[in-house]
Protein backbone atom coordinates (compact mmCIF):
# COMPACT_ATOMS: atom_id res chain seq x y z
CA UNK A 1 0.00 0.00 0.00
CA UNK A 2 1.28 3.39 -0.73
CA UNK A 3 1.62 5.89 2.11
CA UNK A 4 2.67 9.53 3.06
CA UNK A 5 2.94 9.94 6.86
CA UNK A 6 3.48 13.50 9.03
CA UNK A 7 5.80 12.85 11.20
CA UNK A 8 9.31 13.67 13.05
CA UNK A 9 11.21 10.84 10.94
CA UNK A 10 12.76 9.27 13.98
CA UNK A 11 9.79 8.52 15.98
CA UNK A 12 7.78 7.01 12.37
CA UNK A 13 10.88 5.06 11.43
CA UNK A 14 11.66 2.94 15.10
CA UNK A 15 7.91 1.89 14.32
CA UNK A 16 8.89 -0.19 11.33
CA UNK A 17 9.65 -3.95 11.71
CA UNK A 18 13.17 -4.67 11.36
CA UNK A 19 14.22 -6.07 7.62
CA UNK A 20 11.52 -4.76 6.16
CA UNK A 21 12.48 -2.72 3.54
CA UNK A 22 14.05 -3.44 0.37
CA UNK A 23 15.31 0.14 -0.52
CA UNK A 24 15.74 3.85 0.75
CA UNK A 25 16.43 6.63 -0.28
CA UNK A 26 16.77 9.56 1.80
CA UNK A 27 17.72 13.40 0.58
CA UNK A 28 17.94 15.28 3.98
CA UNK A 29 18.79 19.03 4.59
CA UNK A 30 22.13 19.59 3.35
CA UNK A 31 23.26 21.96 6.10
CA UNK A 32 24.02 25.00 3.24
CA UNK A 33 23.10 27.45 6.59
CA UNK A 34 20.87 28.94 4.27
CA UNK A 35 16.79 29.12 4.02
CA UNK A 36 15.38 26.57 1.06
CA UNK A 37 12.88 28.03 -0.67
CA UNK A 38 11.62 27.97 -4.59
CA UNK A 39 11.81 30.90 -6.56
CA UNK A 40 8.25 32.06 -8.09
CA UNK A 41 7.82 33.32 -11.46
CA UNK A 42 4.58 35.09 -13.08
CA UNK A 43 3.96 35.88 -16.65
CA UNK A 44 2.41 38.54 -18.13
CA UNK A 45 1.34 39.53 -21.91
CA UNK A 46 3.78 41.93 -23.21
CA UNK A 47 4.84 41.91 -26.79
CA UNK A 48 8.40 42.93 -25.76
CA UNK A 49 8.31 40.17 -23.31
CA UNK A 50 11.10 37.94 -22.80
CA UNK A 51 9.41 34.41 -24.11
CA UNK A 52 7.01 33.32 -26.74
CA UNK A 53 4.05 31.25 -25.45
CA UNK A 54 1.33 29.85 -27.42
CA UNK A 55 -0.11 31.34 -30.53
CA UNK A 56 3.39 32.64 -30.62
CA UNK A 57 2.18 35.58 -28.44
CA UNK A 58 4.80 37.47 -26.15
CA UNK A 59 5.29 37.22 -22.56
CA UNK A 60 7.44 39.02 -19.92
CA UNK A 61 8.48 37.43 -16.97
CA UNK A 62 9.67 38.83 -13.05
CA UNK A 63 10.06 37.52 -9.91
CA UNK A 64 7.06 37.08 -7.14
CA UNK A 65 8.59 39.17 -4.25
CA UNK A 66 6.62 38.54 -1.77
CA UNK A 67 6.85 34.94 -0.26
CA UNK A 68 5.25 33.31 2.01
CA UNK A 69 7.59 33.35 5.52
CA UNK A 70 7.04 30.07 6.36
CA UNK A 71 8.24 28.65 2.89
CA UNK A 72 10.92 26.56 2.54
CA UNK A 73 12.66 25.87 5.49
CA UNK A 74 15.91 26.51 7.18
CA UNK A 75 18.57 24.22 6.32
CA UNK A 76 21.06 24.64 9.58
CA UNK A 77 21.86 22.27 12.18
CA UNK A 78 24.22 22.89 15.08
CA UNK A 79 25.36 19.19 15.25
CA UNK A 80 24.58 17.17 11.71
CA UNK A 81 26.06 14.40 11.90
CA UNK A 82 24.37 13.56 15.41
CA UNK A 83 21.13 14.69 13.59
CA UNK A 84 21.80 12.02 11.08
CA UNK A 85 22.97 9.19 12.85
CA UNK A 86 19.87 7.98 14.83
CA UNK A 87 17.98 7.97 12.00
CA UNK A 88 20.34 6.38 9.79
CA UNK A 89 21.23 3.32 12.44
CA UNK A 90 17.02 2.71 12.18
CA UNK A 91 17.63 3.11 8.57
CA UNK A 92 19.99 -0.26 8.58
CA UNK A 93 17.63 -2.14 10.92
CA UNK A 94 14.53 -1.66 8.70
CA UNK A 95 16.80 -2.92 5.31
CA UNK A 96 16.12 -6.45 4.05
CA UNK A 97 19.22 -8.92 3.78
CA UNK A 98 19.37 -7.69 -0.06
CA UNK A 99 18.59 -3.81 0.76
CA UNK A 100 20.29 -0.86 -0.20
CA UNK A 101 20.49 2.60 1.12
CA UNK A 102 20.96 5.91 -1.10
CA UNK A 103 21.92 8.94 1.30
CA UNK A 104 21.98 12.04 -1.23
CA UNK A 105 24.14 14.82 -0.31
CA UNK A 106 26.56 16.99 -1.53
CA UNK A 107 30.24 18.61 -1.17
CA UNK A 108 29.83 20.01 2.33
CA UNK A 109 29.07 16.90 4.10
CA UNK A 110 29.78 13.85 2.28
CA UNK A 111 33.00 12.74 3.20
CA UNK A 112 31.99 12.93 6.94
CA UNK A 113 28.63 11.27 6.18
CA UNK A 114 30.93 8.29 4.36
CA UNK A 115 33.04 7.66 7.16
CA UNK A 116 29.94 7.56 9.98
CA UNK A 117 27.93 5.24 7.29
CA UNK A 118 31.18 3.09 6.98
CA UNK A 119 30.73 2.55 10.74
CA UNK A 120 26.94 1.74 10.58
CA UNK A 121 26.87 -0.42 7.79
CA UNK A 122 30.91 -1.68 7.50
CA UNK A 123 33.19 -0.49 4.99
CA UNK A 124 32.87 -3.49 2.50
CA UNK A 125 29.32 -2.87 2.30
CA UNK A 126 29.86 0.66 0.98
CA UNK A 127 28.96 -0.10 -3.20
CA UNK A 128 29.71 3.11 -4.76
CA UNK A 129 29.40 7.05 -4.54
CA UNK A 130 27.59 8.19 -7.58
CA UNK A 131 27.94 11.63 -8.76
CA UNK A 132 25.15 13.16 -10.37
CA UNK A 133 26.21 16.77 -12.38
CA UNK A 134 24.53 19.09 -13.59
CA UNK A 135 25.32 22.25 -15.62
CA UNK A 136 22.62 25.52 -14.43
CA UNK A 137 22.90 28.43 -12.20
CA UNK A 138 25.18 31.23 -11.52
CA UNK A 139 29.03 30.47 -11.58
CA UNK A 140 31.24 31.58 -9.33
CA UNK A 141 34.45 33.56 -10.22
CA UNK A 142 36.47 32.82 -7.20
CA UNK A 143 36.69 29.08 -7.21
CA UNK A 144 35.71 26.45 -9.36
CA UNK A 145 31.60 26.00 -9.52
CA UNK A 146 30.03 22.96 -7.51
CA UNK A 147 27.71 21.78 -10.01
CA UNK A 148 27.24 17.76 -8.93
CA UNK A 149 25.39 16.32 -5.63
CA UNK A 150 26.50 13.19 -3.93
CA UNK A 151 24.60 9.67 -3.56
CA UNK A 152 26.55 6.97 -1.34
CA UNK A 153 25.17 3.82 -2.02
CA UNK A 154 25.48 1.18 0.62
CA UNK A 155 24.26 -2.69 0.84
CA UNK A 156 22.80 -4.05 3.62
CA UNK A 157 25.25 -7.38 2.99
CA UNK A 158 28.51 -6.26 1.22
CA UNK A 159 27.83 -9.42 -1.82
CA UNK A 160 23.94 -10.21 -1.84
CA UNK A 161 21.93 -6.89 -2.97
CA UNK A 162 19.90 -6.37 -5.64
CA UNK A 163 21.56 -4.88 -8.56
CA UNK A 164 19.39 -5.14 -11.86
CA UNK A 165 21.73 -3.54 -14.32
CA UNK A 166 19.46 -4.98 -17.41
CA UNK A 167 16.71 -2.50 -16.13
CA UNK A 168 18.50 0.83 -16.51
CA UNK A 169 17.99 3.01 -18.82
CA UNK A 170 21.05 3.45 -21.09
CA UNK A 171 22.70 6.82 -22.62
CA UNK A 172 24.05 8.24 -25.68
CA UNK A 173 27.92 7.40 -26.49
CA UNK A 174 29.99 10.24 -26.45
CA UNK A 175 31.52 9.34 -29.40
CA UNK A 176 28.91 6.60 -31.46
CA UNK A 177 31.34 6.96 -34.56
CA UNK A 178 34.01 4.81 -32.48
CA UNK A 179 31.22 1.73 -31.45
CA UNK A 180 29.44 1.04 -34.72
CA UNK A 181 25.81 1.72 -36.07
CA UNK A 182 24.41 -1.12 -33.54
CA UNK A 183 25.93 0.06 -30.26
CA UNK A 184 25.35 3.64 -30.74
CA UNK A 185 21.33 3.02 -31.07
CA UNK A 186 21.48 0.89 -28.43
CA UNK A 187 23.44 3.12 -26.06
CA UNK A 188 25.65 2.35 -22.97
CA UNK A 189 25.12 1.58 -19.27
CA UNK A 190 25.84 5.13 -17.34
CA UNK A 191 28.84 5.02 -14.95
CA UNK A 192 29.11 6.43 -11.47
CA UNK A 193 28.66 9.95 -13.13
CA UNK A 194 25.47 10.68 -13.68
CA UNK A 195 24.64 13.60 -16.05
CA UNK A 196 21.32 14.85 -15.80
CA UNK A 197 19.53 18.52 -15.65
CA UNK A 198 18.15 19.79 -12.54
CA UNK A 199 14.10 19.99 -12.28
CA UNK A 200 13.68 23.18 -14.37
CA UNK A 201 12.14 26.11 -12.98
CA UNK A 202 9.46 26.69 -15.91
CA UNK A 203 9.03 22.77 -16.33
CA UNK A 204 5.93 20.31 -15.96
CA UNK A 205 7.43 18.01 -13.57
CA UNK A 206 7.91 21.44 -11.12
CA UNK A 207 6.01 21.16 -7.82
CA UNK A 208 7.07 24.63 -6.06
CA UNK A 209 9.16 22.74 -3.40
CA UNK A 210 12.18 23.68 -2.74
CA UNK A 211 15.09 21.14 -3.63
CA UNK A 212 12.74 18.98 -5.81
CA UNK A 213 14.87 16.06 -7.46
CA UNK A 214 14.52 15.06 -11.01
CA UNK A 215 12.40 12.24 -11.74
CA UNK A 216 14.97 10.82 -13.77
CA UNK A 217 17.46 10.26 -11.22
CA UNK A 218 15.23 8.14 -8.71
CA UNK A 219 13.79 5.97 -11.37
CA UNK A 220 17.34 4.80 -11.98
CA UNK A 221 17.65 3.86 -8.77
CA UNK A 222 14.44 2.52 -7.96
CA UNK A 223 14.49 0.13 -11.05
CA UNK A 224 17.90 -0.92 -10.33
CA UNK A 225 17.82 -1.58 -7.02
CA UNK A 226 14.73 -3.07 -6.25
CA UNK A 227 12.00 -5.18 -7.89
CA UNK A 228 8.43 -5.07 -8.64
CA UNK A 229 6.08 -5.57 -5.99
CA UNK A 230 8.74 -4.29 -3.71
CA UNK A 231 8.72 -1.02 -0.97
CA UNK A 232 10.80 2.14 -1.30
CA UNK A 233 10.87 4.29 1.62
CA UNK A 234 11.85 7.94 1.97
CA UNK A 235 11.91 9.34 5.20
CA UNK A 236 12.90 12.83 4.11
CA UNK A 237 10.03 12.88 1.40
CA UNK A 238 9.99 16.52 0.59
CA UNK A 239 8.13 16.57 -3.21
CA UNK A 240 7.58 13.12 -2.97
CA UNK A 241 9.85 12.54 -5.83
CA UNK A 242 11.17 8.75 -4.65
CA UNK A 243 7.04 8.02 -4.53
CA UNK A 244 6.50 8.87 -7.75
CA UNK A 245 9.44 7.00 -8.97
CA UNK A 246 8.07 3.73 -7.19
CA UNK A 247 4.76 4.37 -8.80
CA UNK A 248 5.72 4.55 -12.20
CA UNK A 249 7.55 1.45 -12.07
CA UNK A 250 5.18 -0.90 -9.76
CA UNK A 251 6.66 -0.62 -6.58
CA UNK A 252 4.67 0.66 -3.38
CA UNK A 253 6.01 3.94 -2.03
CA UNK A 254 6.21 5.10 2.13
CA UNK A 255 7.10 8.85 2.26
CA UNK A 256 7.77 10.61 5.62
CA UNK A 257 8.12 14.37 6.40
CA UNK A 258 7.00 16.25 9.20
CA UNK A 259 6.31 19.48 6.86
CA UNK A 260 2.78 20.49 6.32
CA UNK A 261 4.00 21.90 3.42
CA UNK A 262 5.77 19.10 2.00
CA UNK A 263 2.59 16.82 2.86
CA UNK A 264 0.26 19.00 0.67
CA UNK A 265 2.54 18.86 -1.95
CA UNK A 266 2.44 14.87 -2.08
CA UNK A 267 -0.84 14.45 -1.41
CA UNK A 268 -1.43 16.41 -4.93
CA UNK A 269 1.31 14.67 -7.17
CA UNK A 270 0.71 11.33 -5.86
CA UNK A 271 -3.30 11.39 -5.45
CA UNK A 272 -3.55 8.80 -8.02
CA UNK A 273 -1.69 6.35 -6.24
CA UNK A 274 -2.90 7.08 -3.22
CA UNK A 275 -6.01 4.24 -1.89
CA UNK A 276 -6.33 6.78 1.20
CA UNK A 277 -5.67 9.77 2.63
CA UNK A 278 -1.96 10.18 4.48
CA UNK A 279 -1.51 9.29 7.82
CA UNK A 280 -1.97 11.78 10.72
CA UNK A 281 0.53 11.53 13.76
CA UNK A 282 -2.21 9.90 16.16
CA UNK A 283 -2.14 6.67 13.92
CA UNK A 284 2.03 6.65 13.99
CA UNK A 285 1.91 4.28 17.12
CA UNK A 286 -0.34 1.67 14.61
CA UNK A 287 1.30 1.58 11.57
CA UNK A 288 3.79 -1.03 11.10
CA UNK A 289 5.21 -2.29 7.70
CA UNK A 290 5.31 -5.95 7.53
CA UNK A 291 8.55 -7.68 5.88
CA UNK A 292 8.04 -8.91 2.47
CA UNK A 293 7.46 -12.61 2.18
CA UNK A 294 10.69 -14.19 -0.20
CA UNK A 295 10.78 -17.43 -1.93
CA UNK A 296 14.30 -17.63 -2.23
CA UNK A 297 16.50 -15.49 -4.63
CA UNK A 298 17.99 -15.82 -8.40
CA UNK A 299 21.69 -15.53 -9.43
CA UNK A 300 25.29 -16.55 -8.45
CA UNK A 301 26.24 -15.64 -5.33
CA UNK A 302 30.13 -15.17 -6.20
CA UNK A 303 28.84 -12.23 -8.93
CA UNK A 304 26.70 -9.28 -6.45
CA UNK A 305 26.08 -7.14 -10.19
CA UNK A 306 24.28 -10.38 -11.47
CA UNK A 307 21.91 -11.18 -8.08
CA UNK A 308 18.23 -11.03 -8.57
CA UNK A 309 15.58 -11.48 -6.35
CA UNK A 310 11.67 -12.94 -7.43
CA UNK A 311 8.93 -10.50 -8.21
CA UNK A 312 5.96 -10.60 -5.45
Amino acid sequence: MNRIIQSDNLIFLKTIDSASIELIYVDPPFNTGKRQFRKQLKTVRDEAGDRTGFGGRRYRTSLVESQPAASGYLDQFDDFLGFLRPRLLEAHRILSPTGSLFLHIDYREVHYCKVMLDEIFGRPCFQNEIIWAYDYGARSTKKWPAKHDNLLWYSKDPTQYTFNLDATDRIPYMAPGLVGAVKAARGKTPTDVWWHTIVSPTGKEKTGYATQKPLGILERIVRVHSNPGETVLDFFAGSGTAGEAAARNQRSFLLVDESPEAIAIMNQRLKPYLATANMSRDNIPQTRVAPTPRSGKAGSPTKASRIRKPRV
